[in-house]
């Protein structure tokens, strides 16, 4: 099943039974359920026994193969790093050499190739294919997917999932039909969480609305994190930024946080987020995303709303290289540097 907020867009989609376009873009921002939905949506299409609302049954032979990763006809395109970061969870950890963050032409070719035997799907049923990040195609790999998108092999569907469409081709998206995934209505979306035993309200909104994102974050490593870092910038006046930049990249490297996906775009991310609500506060308005924090917040009304400005302007610069930086220490500490000298000031 799927969350309630999704399911318009799911009944919507299967109401089209056949007349399914070949290929779906599902647009919005990460948590917003794109990639179940597409998940979802693939099971069901290869599933021989659906249920009355569409959903796959979960029994037949091919939900089962889908289940063992080894369905013929269900083709999963990533990022390589993300397929080796399988690879070493199946293998025990063992650490391979670094892999690339993008989709590649070789992956998109040897998804073409698989393709291209038969006529259709092993038994004459459809072929899925549900790549995400769509994004993460280079230029190599889009204009080659393109082909596919422009010839689609007999009943042969492609559901791209992006939390940034407008980074895709336009030839691309011209040739899908697009569903947009937002944030559901706040009562229902805290609802939810409540049956999910999430009991954090604040997670909601840190999630920018988002429970499928808020859920994600109701763990106690990263509640631990977020709390720390809430803590650690409340007090950056009083902080050392060269011992908190030291403290952060250990953090980072902790086999807890790696485990749960913590890395430097999240950190970034997480602080842009706490310089947003300080320029809400130092406007007059509430804290969004540390609605918890509200109280330390309102402590630095002393900055002016153009210190806060600023330092989110200066953290664009740093976001850029986030998932990258050739020396994560120097990149910390430069990070911390530059905050303090706009916040502290005041």
């Amino acid at each position: 099943m799927l969350p309630p907020w999704l399911l318009p867009a799911w009944q919507a989609v299967r109401a089209r039974g056949a007349r399914l376009p070949h290929a779906l873009l599902l647009t919005g921002p990460a948590g917003s359920g794109k990639r179940l939905f597409g998940e979802r949506l693939a099971q069901a299409l290869l599933c021989t026994q659906p249920d009355a609302q569409g959903f796959a049954c979960g029994q037949c032979k091919d939900c089962n193969w889908i289940a063992g990763g080894n369905h013929p006809d269900h083709f999963l395109l990533v990022p390589a790093a993300d397929e080796a970061a399988e690879e070493e969870a199946e293998e025990g950890g063992k650490k391979e050499k670094t892999r690339s963050t993008q989709i590649v032409i070789d992956q998109v070719r040897q998804l073409q190739s698989a393709l291209e035997v038969g006529a259709g799907g092993h038994a004459g049923g459809r072929r899925v294919v549900l790549i995400d990040p769509a994004e993460a195609m280079n230029v190599a790999a889009a204009n080659a997917l393109l082909k596919s998108l422009e010839e689609p092999g007999e009943n042969t569907v492609f559901i791209l999932a992006s939390d940034a469409p407008r980074k895709l081709l336009a030839t691309i998206r011209s040739r899908c039909q697009v569903i947009e995934f937002m944030p559901p209505p706040e009562a229902q979306a805290q609802a939810w969480l409540q049956a999910q035993d999430v009991a954090d309200d604040a997670l909601l909104g840190f999630a920018g609305g988002l429970p499928l994102a808020a859920k994600t974050l109701a763990t106690p490593v990263w509640l631990g994190l977020r709390r720390k870092l809430a803590e650690d910038l409340a007090q950056l006046g009083q902080r050392d930024p060269l011992r908190l930049a030291a403290e952060w990249e250990a953090r980072l490297k902790a086999k807890d946080a790696l485990e749960a996906g913590f890395a430097m775009p999240t950190l970034i991310d997480w602080v842009q987020r706490w310089l947003a609500d300080g320029a809400r506060v130092a406007s007059g308005a509430t804290p969004r995303f540390y609605a918890d924090f509200a109280a330390a917040l309102q402590a630095q009304t002393r900055i002016p709303l153009l210190a806060w400005l600023e330092s989110l302007r200066e953290l664009d610069t740093h976001r850029r290289s986030a998932s990258h930086p050739l020396n994560p220490r120097l990149f910390l500490e430069d990070l911390f540097l530059s905050m303090f000298r706009r916040l502290r000031a005041h």
